[in-house]
């Protein structure tokens, strides 16, 4: 039924959970005051010079993963990034009411956005 459509599928296949991780990089370049301490508070030693790099993998490996090439690769580096960064900023665990389920809620994002790179490499889009 889509095989006509296949590379654009492919296409917004990519284009969605890059994108995703470009703009939430470039959000956090406007939220990194806040940020810093977040991490500092959570324990990441280097606050922030670890939210550079992190920023900087959102925006770069986004990119790579939306343009395609190194997209095994940059969605692999998303997903390590998914890996630390989940339980540092979606710790459901640790709080109630409206503001934990809002956490879980972001927890099970992010581990859908994993399953989405996952697929990504597996298609070696």
């Amino acid at each position: 039924m889509f095989e006509n459509f296949q590379n654009e599928i492919l296409f917004a296949a990519r284009l969605l959970p890059g994108g995703a991780f470009v703009f939430a990089g470039l959000r956090n370049i406007q939220n990194r005051k806040l940020l810093i301490p977040m991490m500092a508070a959570r324990g990441v030693p280097q606050a922030g010079p670890a939210l550079c790099l992190g920023i900087v993998l959102q925006v770069v490996a986004g990119t790579l993963v939306i343009a395609g090439p190194w997209t095994a690769p940059a969605a692999a580096g998303l997903i390590l990034f998914l890996i630390v960064a989940t339980p540092m900023f979606h710790n459901f665990w640790d709080h109630q009411g409206p503001d934990r389920a809002a956490r879980i809620n972001g927890f099970v994002g992010n581990v859908a956005l994993a399953g989405g790179f996952l697929a990504l490499i597996a298609q070696g889009a």
